[in-house]
């Protein structure tokens, strides 16, 4: 028959650090409320950081503080994507920097100071943008640039991929709507982003070849032009906060939604 012995020795053995632990216990009986005043310290630090991090996502650190490069229309996939293009929130020498040809054709106009939570500030006429035919009346410098990199490096790519054959036009709603947000459960006397020009809402796509794309009928299936129209929609939570389709709510569904603001929603 097998001896068990050792296996009890070695069950026994597996004891002692336990007793270890109870000894080195009762010699640092401070260990805990020490491991807590640590914990307490570091509080000021981790509010000063989130902050920080705050004053980054909003835009308000200065050009002159502000240790980030200017985004750039070249580059498809930035790092600090959302920090560099919340930095041209304010800055309107940095607009004119970063929104120039061949990439994008815009032109600046007069800010319209907030009235009644409606109004724009930096905010630029458009044009085109990533060889598309994008006409915007009033947009902000921060989501023209989100869109401009959208364009050339989410939908264009999504349409070549699918169709062989890159957008020439978009179809919008519009940006700028001195209204609240519509079909908000909870925020509905809340003013939208688009009440100060930060949001965008697109219908469509026109190809190289005359098709067009329509969210509002070719966004269900699994036929072409939905699957490009599902890749252009997730192409943009790249460059936008918030982004909504006729997946996210009734109010949608026949256009995306996209903008700039507070929230975070990819849906």
């Amino acid at each position: 028959m097998r001896d068990l012995r050792p296996q009890r020795w070695f069950l026994s053995a597996g004891a002692a650090p336990s007793s270890q632990v109870r000894s080195m216990q009762r010699a640092h009986p401070n260990m805990p409320a020490r491991r807590y005043r640590r914990a307490l310290r570091s509080i000021p630090l981790l509010v000063v950081l989130c902050g920080l991090a705050l004053s980054f996502r909003q835009g308000l650190v200065p050009w002159y503080l502000n240790p980030l490069p200017a985004i750039d229309l070249a580059d498809p996939s930035p790092p600090f994507a959302d920090w560099r293009l919340a930095a041209m929130r304010y800055n309107p020498d940095l607009c004119r920097r970063v929104l120039v040809a061949p990439y994008v054709e815009v032109e600046p106009i007069a800010d319209h100071p907030l009235q009644d939570g409606c109004g724009w500030t930096n905010a630029v006429r458009m044009s085109s943008a990533g060889g598309v035919r994008a006409g915007f009346d009033k947009i902000t410098c921060e989501a023209a640039t989100a869109l401009a990199l959208w364009l050339e490096y989410g939908v264009q790519p999504a349409a070549q991929d699918t169709f062989g054959q890159r957008v020439v036009a978009v179809q919008s709603y519009g940006t700028y709507a001195c209204r609240n947000i519509v079909g908000a459960k909870f925020w509905k006397n809340r003013r939208s982003e688009h009440a100060i020009a930060n949001a965008i809402d697109i219908a469509g796509f026109t190809l190289a070849d005359g098709q067009h794309i329509s969210v509002r009928r070719q966004w269900r299936g699994d036929g072409p032009e939905a699957r490009f129209l599902r890749a252009a929609h997730d192409s943009a939570c790249a460059y936008f906060r918030v982004v909504l389709g006729p997946d996210f709510n009734p109010e949608h569904h026949d256009h995306f939604h996209l903008d700039r603001g507070m929230s975070w929603v990819c849906g």
